[in-house]
């Protein structure tokens, strides 16, 4: 079973919108390589996992990664949805009528032309999709499990690697600072889940030598990358284990492979960033429930309650 925890895994920072950044963070979401593929392949890798009890850490460590990363769709989903939100504004001319579509003459959704993915505003109200950064929606095809332990461990370490490669690409493409906030932590946490992959050939026997991090970008010059990295980030990995039976500290433990100093540790989950609803867009006719409905589900709610309260029940 999973709980979800009302909580963001990490707090996205404020600026102006930017649609597109919210493009090039699409690859990073429904990409080849991106935020989707890893959760759908570390899950499946654990679900058909086969093996004695000897072998629980090495499907505990795909549960506890997959499971990360379920909370990492969700932080670049809403990331992409935040730059987004009131586009047509993202210059920052607070006294635009973004909200009055018509008014003064305004065409709010203009922006939707020539600066971002059109889709994010014909399709997504302004909201994340499942597609790649040109807009190919997500295939399961991408999805690797071969039931071959070593082999599905080796195609994970270089989906890590291109993954955190692209965001590296992704962090130069834009100044943004909410897209920025995003992009350091999945570097950071990418780095994690190669250390643990990695950490997991080693037990089988496979010595990386000088080969890790990859790609080797020095991404501590990213002010946001470095801020985590001193926090040692990329050396903890979650069980996200709320029974706390979790074996996979058996193997994200030791040096670690980075060969940055650092020990590697588990932990159950990190502590989350408050999340908040979107706000309505009237030029997107997304609007939240009118009052009229609102009362009518009330009116329900305390008949159900009477009901439920008279004797007899």
């Amino acid at each position: 079973m999973y709980l979800h925890t009302e909580l963001l895994i990490n707090e996205i920072a404020v600026d102006e919108p930017d649609p597109a950044a919210a493009n090039a963070l699409q690859e990073g979401l429904g990409g080849q390589f991106g935020e989707m593929r890893t959760m759908m392949q570390y899950l499946f890798q654990s679900i058909n996992f086969r093996g004695d009890v000897k072998s629980k850490p090495y499907k505990d460590l795909l549960q506890g990664v997959g499971t990360e990363e379920i909370s990492h769709v969700e932080l670049i989903g809403t990331t992409i949805s935040r730059l987004l939100d009131g586009s047509p504004a993202y210059q920052g001319r607070k006294n635009d009528p973004v909200d009055k579509p018509g008014a003064r003459g305004a065409t709010p959704l203009s922006i939707a032309l020539d600066h971002s993915n059109i889709h994010h505003y014909l399709v997504g109200a302004q909201g994340a999709l499942p597609v790649d950064a040109a807009g190919n929606p997500w295939s399961g095809s991408y999805v690797y499990n071969s039931g071959n332990l070593v082999l599905d461990l080796l195609y994970n370490l270089m989906l890590e690697s291109t993954g955190r490669l692209q965001k590296c690409r992704i962090y130069e493409m834009t100044d943004n600072k909410t897209a920025r906030s995003t992009i350091a932590y999945l570097i950071v946490r990418d780095q994690a889940h190669e250390n643990a992959f990695a950490k997991a050939l080693e037990s089988l026997g496979v010595d990386w030598g000088k080969v890790l991090p990859i790609p080797k970008t020095n991404a501590e010059r990213f002010p946001e990358v470095k801020k985590l990295v001193d926090r040692g980030l990329q050396s903890v990995q979650y069980t996200f284990s709320a029974d706390n039976l979790s074996e996979a500290d058996k193997l994200y433990r030791g040096a670690s492979p980075s060969n940055d100093g650092t020990e590697l540790t588990t932990d159950v989950m990190p502590q989350g960033f408050p999340m908040s609803i979107s706000p309505e867009r009237k030029e997107e006719f997304s609007p939240g429930l009118d009052p009229e409905l609102l009362a009518l589900i009330q009116a329900t709610a305390e008949q159900e309650i009477r009901i439920a309260d008279s004797p007899g029940n």
